[in-house]
């Protein structure tokens, strides 16, 4: 009796339960289709992936038609809707080929089979950089090369009828400062015609991504750093000191603690005393040997190559076999500070077949004599001297010599996307101070392999050429390719702006009212 008591209980029990589960499996059902239904019967889903990524492409996914599909033009209207939105003010979308894969829904057993990926760029159609220059005295630029205006009211020369002469020499590889400005000045005139600029001046400094710092610092150094018997202290000092001076008071450094700032100082020399107090600016540097690491850096900063010496080699047809000398040097052998590997490998190279290595310098054609020795040559050796980097290795290019860098902490102009393996051999110091492994290491490269080197080296040259005047074709020059790459930090100088804004009331051109 005990046991069948039990069991019609137990009985009644699971039935009750039976009842409860079914009751409750059926309102989830219902619950389902209702949110379902409430939805476009044509679009069950359209999933979204962003990429962690700006970089990467958006990819949007298109799931199948639900079960009983409507009109094919209401659900063509459906998908032109999210792809506007989201490609709004981007590029424009391009189709994949379908994917056959399925891909489970989480909530329901219906499979949902994938038909297309459209693939929307993140990155928006390219933009020139909006650059505002300070209108400083022309003491700090055009008047250190001798330019003097009619008009005291005057800052810049006309430069569509006189464009102050530069003085070359030994001058001219640092005179990238010179260069920028001439672009800057240029892209206001109507004269430039050029549809794909990558900076242009603007007049108003709060519609500006970089404030641009007119300063020719190199050839301050170059030719006004000797204190003169009649000097407590140098031209170039006192530049520096007005430079200071008159950046430090402008609303537009107070506003940014000077982080959008571009201030020139490729010579290594340069802006000795004004580095340590406008550091927070971005500086356009040939490398970082004079520099600590908490003034200037890879990461803030921006390397500029140098302005070649040695003239451009104009349709070059030589390839290896009319190159008879193997590997090139030719320049001070004795240097300081990492120099030491200079002399160390001419002592080691000096009695090499097929090697030329001697002292030379720019008196008696020393330059010309350069140019002549690496277009006849296959390679041409960049050994750290007092600095990591050198004119050599842009000499080396332009004379399509492929380069031997040999400096263990050089900085290279735009290696953000320019890969410099595909035309130049790196070996570290050590190494090339090993017998026979720099020797062993040239010759081991064959035709092919060096030809294709070569080809290379003739596309990339014009990447460190400057020009003046700037003309249609010029997007990848010397110029627009530093104005690239100070573009390419831009989006990091504005966080830093806005985090160093947080704790201040920025000027931002409002009225005392």
């Amino acid at each position: 009796m005990v046991e069948r008591s039990n069991s019609r209980y137990l009985g009644v029990n699971i039935t009750r339960k039976s009842i409860i589960f079914l009751l409750i499996s059926t309102l989830s059902v219902l619950s389902w289709f209702l949110i379902f239904s409430s939805t476009n019967p044509n679009r069950v889903l359209d999933y979204i992936s962003v990429p962690e990524s700006t970089d990467s492409p958006l990819i949007i996914i298109k799931n199948a038609e639900s079960p009983n599909p409507q009109n094919k033009e209401d659900e063509k209207r459906g998908g032109t809707k999210i792809e506007e939105l989201v490609t709004e003010n981007r590029e424009e979308a391009t189709t994949e080929e379908p994917i056959s894969e399925n891909k489970e829904n989480e909530n329901t057993e219906e499979p949902i089979r994938v038909e297309t990926i459209e693939k929307v760029s993140l990155s928006p159609t390219p933009k020139p950089l909006k650059v505002y220059m300070y209108d400083m005295s022309p003491e700090f630029h055009f008047g250190l090369l001798g330019w003097k205006p009619e008009r005291n009211d005057v800052v810049w020369p006309d430069i569509r009828v006189n464009v102050p002469h530069h003085p070359g020499g030994l001058n001219l590889q640092h005179s990238v400062e010179y260069w920028l400005t001439l672009d800057v000045l240029f892209s206001e005139l109507p004269e430039d015609s050029r549809t794909s600029r990558a900076a242009i001046r603007v007049k108003n400094s709060t519609e500006a991504d970089v404030v641009f710092v007119p300063f020719f610092s190199s050839l301050s150094y170059n030719r006004f750093s000797k204190v003169t018997p009649k000097q407590k202290k140098s031209q170039d000092r006192e530049l520096q000191e007005n430079l200071v001076k008159f950046v430090t008071s402008q609303k537009e450094w107070k506003n940014s603690g000077g982080k959008d700032h571009v201030i020139m100082a490729h010579h290594p020399n340069s802006m000795s005393m004004a580095r340590h107090k406008l550091y927070p600016a971005m500086f356009v540097v040939a490398d970082f040997g004079r520099y600590s690491p908490n003034l200037a850096n890879v990461d803030k900063d921006i390397v500029a190559p140098y302005k070649h010496l040695v003239p451009s080699y104009v349709n070059d047809t030589s390839g290896f076999d009319g190159r008879p000398m193997l590997l090139y040097f030719q320049g001070a052998i004795y240097r300081k500070a990492g120099g030491f590997v200079r002399q160390e490998l001419y002592h080691l190279l000096k009695e090499e077949k097929d090697v030329h290595f001697s002292f030379g310098s720019v008196q008696n054609h020393g330059i010309t004599n350069a140019g002549e020795g690496m277009r006849t040559s296959k390679f041409c050796l960049n050994i750290a001297g007092d600095t990591p980097s050198s004119n050599r290795l842009f000499d080396a290019i332009a004379s399509h010599c492929i380069p031997v860098i040999i400096s263990d902490d050089i900085e290279l102009p735009y290696e953000d996307v320019l890969n410099y393996n595909e035309f130049c051999l790196f070996v570290r110091s050590s190494d090339a101070l090993k017998k026979g492994f720099l020797m062993g290491l040239v010759r081991s490269i064959g035709r092919e392999e060096w030809n294709k080197m070569w080809r290379r080296l003739k596309e990339v040259e014009k990447y460190f050429d400057f020009r003046f005047p700037a003309k249609d074709d010029d997007g990848d020059y010397g110029v627009q390719m530093i104005w690239k790459a100070i573009a390419r930090k831009a989006p990091l100088v504005k966080m830093k702006v806005h985090r160093f804004q947080r704790f201040t009331r920025p000027f931002l051109g409002l009225s005392k009212d």
